[in-house]
């Protein structure tokens, strides 16, 4: 078959393909056969090797690096777009039908563009379903699955291949600007709900991309930023998720982060890609850089990055010229291709695929619905919720009442067609509002979106809207006229910044007084208070809870947020959902909070991609060590405003029955328990099994999740069995001195409870000796010591 000439000769060629309708671009030779790479009955390996040598250097180095993205000013699109509004593409070889295979954003569902030049009056809105937090509070891991076949549906319908999700980096610290688009503190939680959404999306025929690899856990200097991380902190937190996802669900590919680990890149770090990834974890998929990460096209290449996004031709021709002068070689750019074609050879795009642009959206509306509900956490309810009266007067406070939050900003958004807010959610069950009070906030929403200015990049988090003056007097008469009072508290966030501990982890001044003033008013006029926090990350809540008579968390729900939250308020769900995240009395309480986000190296300087920032040469030192989260506040005895794993119901369920098949440890171990619902009415409980291990020969949390499982729709009366495995690896912690993950000897306490605070169950096993469980290569070694925090022998 006929080769191509240099690759960007070939574009207008690509373009008229990827515009003609829908079919295949399989080529047949000249005896009317396909040729062996085309023949989708032979093995994947076979079809490689017979592909690989019709290649040109030049398209190799194509291949590796996206096509650019439409950014004016900063990247150029190398081709025409297919989908609108997508995050990238990859180079094609028309003469051998190798399309470019489109990727595109993000993790709460398809980021394209909503509308489009020549298409009428039709539309390409996508569905924001619930942020990742949100659905780790479910609990579920098929619920998470389903999320992910309604998602992957989309991508497949609307014409892409890879969705870029879920990012799954660890909540290390409350301020972190995307904690939203990531599922928990917890790797075992955060790896098990990632694989589900990974196998959900990719049932479709299409791909995924987990993402950040690895310890991208801030926004500010992201791009600059060398994370200094110690080598168990990274095995057993950091890493430890991303391992779960890759073993449990093989995703097509994986995305490597902006910041430098331990000096290097991580899209530059070969002993992070090659040698923990792909040797250790046995991955088998590509590897993508985040969008402009990294310095260094060829040292990614060695690394084992496959591909370069979004891609310039600099890229490609630097590539090039490092395999004609030696420094790179040919068979290293083969492996990287080979893993591209690989995917390619999978993808909708390579078979055709007659993509109709219809989605069933309402469907997807359904299951977002649901999954927003499954994962709304009821932190507080004296006697206020559900509501049960019909024709209650109600009055909304706060401007999140009128607008909801559906999700964060940048990659992590959607455009959706609608968002539904509280008010609205109430209204469509028959609860309508207090009409004044609506139109007031309406009136005064609509004036001040009006003073908010352009944004400069379509990325940028505009400043929030501050809260309508309330006085006490209106806070007063509107006690006397309606029956019940909510306030929402709303928060955003997303790229390019962490959050600030005044005004948005704290409330600001106005919401402080805002909740002061209604429930002062509503108390004395002997009525409750229930306060919505619309939020995709933690904020402090000791300084006010006692003033609110319930707290509703619904996080950032979606589009359908404001039904699913009515379906909870209402009853119509019983609440189920439990935090993936503690919530500190305050912020100085994180064991983060000393060093986040880190600090500039000494006459560093900004530096810039056009108008993006790419931040200042800075340094960020983990010293907390493993002490993340719930094993922090457990092991040291720090109290929280709200502990890991808490959630409340409107019924009640007792444990009982705890069981284990072994009292020695020789194998896999079952661990089974009976939950119970021992109230009125009918309800889901999420269960958490840790284990506190002995502490032979290494410091050791208080307590580590190592199992969760959630109940179906108990009746009250009905009690179900759940049952659990403990393998080896699940006793076992890493030892950095010995390279291994290794099992104490010793008694192991078996812990299953509500919360990380509420133990509801306890068994015990013993390992008679030490178990040496996996030994690893002896790689990301910190180049300095890291004064990290032990539970023993001082606090660092």
């Amino acid at each position: 078959m006929k080769k191509a000439p240099l690759f960007y000769s070939l574009l207008p060629l690509f373009c008229a393909f990827q515009l003609a309708a829908q079919s295949t671009f399989t080529d047949l030779n000249q005896n009317g056969r396909k040729d062996p790479y085309e023949d989708a009955s032979l093995p994947l390996a076979d079809r490689l090797a017979d592909l690989l040598p019709r290649l040109s250097l030049e398209e190799k180095a194509g291949l590796v690096v996206g096509m650019g993205m439409n950014i004016p000013g900063i990247i150029e699109l190398q081709q025409e777009e297919k989908v609108p509004g997508a995050a990238g593409s990859t180079f094609p070889v028309p003469s051998l039908g190798i399309p470019s295979i489109v990727l595109a954003d993000g993790p709460a569902g398809l980021r394209i563009e909503p509308t489009r030049e020549g298409a009428g009056d039709k539309t390409f809105y996508c569905t924001a379903f619930p942020v990742a937090t949100l659905l780790a509070s479910s609990w579920d891991v098929e619920l998470a699955e389903s999320v992910g076949r309604a998602m992957g549906e989309e991508v497949k319908e609307y014409g892409a291949d890879i969705l870029l999700a879920p990012g799954m980096n660890i909540h290390r610290n409350p301020l972190a600007g995307r904690n939203f688009e990531y599922f928990s503190e917890d790797p075992v939680l955060s790896g098990y709900m990632s694989a589900s959404v990974v196998n959900g999306i990719e049932s479709n025929g299409v791909g995924t991309s987990i993402k950040h690899f690895v310890a991208n856990n801030q926004e500010t200097n992201r791009m600059m930023v060398n994370a200094i991380v110690g080598e168990r902190a990274l095995r057993e937190i950091y890493l430890r998720g991303f391992e779960i996802a890759v073993k449990a669900a093989q995703p097509w590919t994986v995305m490597s982060s902006y910041n430098k680990l331990n000096g290097t890149y991580t899209s530059q770090n070969g002993e992070l890609l090659n040698t923990i990834l792909r040797d250790e974890w046995g991955f088998e998929g590509l590897v993508m850089t985040d969008w402009l990460a990294g310095d260094d096209p060829v040292a990614q290449m060695k690394a084992g990055n496959d591909l370069i996004m979004p891609g310039n031709p600099g890229q490609a021709k630097a590539i090039l010229e490092a395999v004609k002068n030696g420094s790179l070689e040919e068979s290293v750019l083969d492996a990287n291709v080979k893993r591209i074609l690989s995917i390619v050879l999978q993808s909708p795009a390579f078979q055709g695929y007659a993509y109709s642009d219809k989605p069933d959206l309402a469907a997807h509306a359904r299951i977002a619905r649901q999954a927003a509900a499954e994962g709304t956490v009821l932190l507080k309810n004296n006697g206020v919720l559900p509501l049960v009266q019909k024709g209650l007067k109600i009055a909304a406070f706060g401007n999140g009442s009128y607008a909801f939050v559906a999700g964060g900003t940048g990659s992590g958004d959607v455009n959706e067609a609608y968002t539904v807010s509280l008010v609205q959610g109430l209204e469509n069950a028959g609860y309508p509002v207090d009409a004044g009070m609506k139109a007031a906030y309406e009136q005064y929403i609509a004036k001040e979106k009006a003073k908010l200015p352009e944004k400069k990049f379509f990325f940028e988090l505009l400043p929030p809207i501050p809260e309508m003056p309330l006085s006490e007097a209106a806070a007063a008469a509107k006690a006397k006229e309606t029956d019940l009072a909510f306030i929402t508290i709303g928060r955003n966030s997303g790229e390019f910044q962490d959050r600030t501990e005044a005004g948005d982890f704290y409330l600001t001044e106005a919401e402080k007084d805002m909740i002061r003033t209604v429930t002062q008013a509503y108390h004395a006029a002997g009525k409750k208070v229930a306060v919505i926090l619309n939020i995709g990350n933690v904020i402090e809540t000791a300084s006010w809870r006692d003033m609110a008579d319930a707290i509703v968390l619904p996080w950032q729900g979606g589009q359908e947020a404001g039904n699913a939250l009515a379906d909870i308020l209402l009853g119509k769900v019983n609440p189920s959902g439990k935090l993936p995240t503690t919530f500190p009395l305050r912020y100085s309480d994180t064991p983060s909070a000393d060093n986040f986000p880190g600090e500039e190296l000494p006459g560093a300087t900004e530096e810039k991609i056009g108008a993006i920032s790419r931040g200042k040469a800075s340094e960020v030192v983990y010293e907390e060590g493993i002490y993340v989260g719930y094993r922090y506040f457990s092991t040291f005895g720090v109290k929280t405003a709200f502990p890991f794993g808490f959630g409340l119901s409107y019924t009640d369920f007792s444990y009982e029955n705890l069981s284990l098949n072994n009292e020695a440890f020789d194998g896999p171990l079952t661990v089974a328990i009976d939950i119970v619902n021992t109230g009125t009415v009918a309800g889901r409980e999420a269960v958490q099994l840790y284990l506190s291990a002995p502490q032979a020969s290494m410091d050791k949390p208080a307590l580590e999740l190592k199992g969760f499982a959630k109940t179906k729709l108990l009746q009250p009366g009905e009690r179900q069995t759940l049952q659990f495995t403990l393998t080896v690896k699940d006793l076992a912690s890493f030892d950095p001195k010995r390279s291994s993950w290794v099992a104490d000897g010793g008694t192991y306490i078996v812990k299953i409870g509500a919360s990380s605070e509420d133990i509801r169950a306890i068994g015990r096993f013993t390992a008679e000796q030490e178990i040496v469980v996996e030994k690893t290569y002896k790689v990301l070694v910190p180049g300095q010591e890291i004064d990290e925090m032990r539970s023993t022998g001082g606090s660092r």
